[in-house]
């Protein structure tokens, strides 16, 4: 489990295909604290660490994974935003987080507040997610706050602290990013249906 709060930023060094699965590897600050079977949040993916070479570590995204997030877009040398799992004694600063992208939403308006900024992301309303204003959303691994909440979109809005040390800064319109809804809200919308 993650509390999408990003601890650090890693970038893309290569990748390569197997069958339908693709190999990442990444380097990042923390490498020589990882270890083979830990999980690791690439932009809210949850992946499993399966080898360690020097500055570097390497992950195995399935076809499934590859469909449903924005992973099979990154370029080298592309920055993302990483979490190691919450540790049992942790304090939870960010919500509940699993690590399980629901679909791909695209960036379509990117407003500067002068001082912050606020971010428009669409998604397929067939999709049936929902939003609310004031609940928790995460976007490529960021626990955000919803400021506004439509049908098929919503906005939040990003301090300095976090355009600078997730990769918000990098994020242009027209880009598209990994959703994870709120588990409440889809447990809730599940329960409505039956």
């Amino acid at each position: 489990m993650f509390t999408g709060i990003v601890e650090a930023m890693g970038s893309l060094v290569k990748t390569e295909a197997k069958g339908t699965n693709v190999e990442f590897w990444f380097t990042c600050p923390f490498t020589q604290e990882l270890k083979v079977d830990q999980s690791l949040a690439h932009n809210g993916v949850c992946l499993t660490v399966v080898e360690i070479q020097g500055e570097q570590y390497r992950v195995t995204a399935i076809d499934e994974t590859l469909q449903k997030t924005n992973l099979g877009d990154l370029k080298i040398d592309q920055k993302v935003n990483l979490e190691r799992c919450m540790a049992a004694n942790a304090r939870f600063d960010g919500h509940i987080v699993q690590g399980h992208v629901d679909l791909t939403g695209i960036c379509t308006e990117i407003t500067d507040q002068n001082g912050s900024w606020e971010y428009r992301f669409s998604y397929p309303k067939s999709s049936g997610h929902v939003t609310v204003e004031k609940g928790s959303i995460c976007v490529n691994g960021t626990s955000l706050t919803v400021v506004d909440s439509q049908d098929d979109s919503f906005t939040v809005c990003i301090i300095p602290y976090t355009y600078e040390h997730t990769v918000f800064h990098q994020l242009s319109v027209g880009d598209q990013v990994n959703l994870e809804f709120d588990i409440l809200g889809k447990y809730i919308k599940k329960l409505m249906q039956r």
